[in-house]
């Protein structure tokens, strides 16, 4: 069975669904969304085992994603969310295009909007690029919830992204004029 249950409703209906034993023969996915840290600690040993897919994963071993987690950690205590990894990627891209237009944006905003476009950046979640539409072209990975052997439940994510450069199915619906 798939959700897509974020936040709350993800929390009660992942706790009345392993309550109701439907768990045991029904193997439940999530997006990552829905399998946030966020989620698993409120839902707790439910979570163990349940899989999910998310572009990004607090354990990449990529250098940019290994000091955003350990200085998110250490402010605030907790294992970062995927809400939290874009919003860090974001800050990092705009940062990123306001020196390329060394702080000069013209009046109108394009001048730190065409640096956002061209600007590569070190992201957390490792390679991407904008697509014509400005989504990202990046790569998805399932995850699994499993121990983070300090006794709490975390993101693993497999090595190969199950969709390599992936981008919006619908980019050629939106000219982006």
């Amino acid at each position: 069975m798939y959700i897509f249950l974020p936040g709350g409703m993800g929390i009660n209906f992942i706790k009345q669904y392993v309550g109701a034993g439907l768990g045991k023969d029904t193997t439940l996915l999530l997006p990552g969304f829905s399998a946030d840290q966020d989620v698993i600690n409120p839902v707790g040993a439910s979570m163990a085992g349940l899989f999910n897919t998310a572009h990004w994963s607090p354990d990449f071993a990529n250098a940019a994603n290994q000091k955003f987690v350990a200085e998110f950690e250490k402010e605030y205590k907790r294992v970062p969310t995927l809400y939290a990894s874009q919003g860090y990627d974001a800050a990092q891209l705009i940062n990123a295009a306001v020196r390329d237009v060394e702080g000069q944006a013209r009046r109108s905003g394009r001048g730190a909007e065409g640096a956002a476009r061209r600007r590569s950046f070190d992201s957390v979640r490792g390679p991407f690029k904008f697509n014509t539409n400005q989504y990202p072209i990046q790569n998805y990975y399932v995850r699994t919830v499993g121990s983070d052997g300090k006794g709490g439940l975390i993101n693993k994510s497999f090595n190969e992204p199950i969709l390599k450069d992936h981008g919006d199915a619908y980019v050629q619906s939106c000219a982006m004029k």
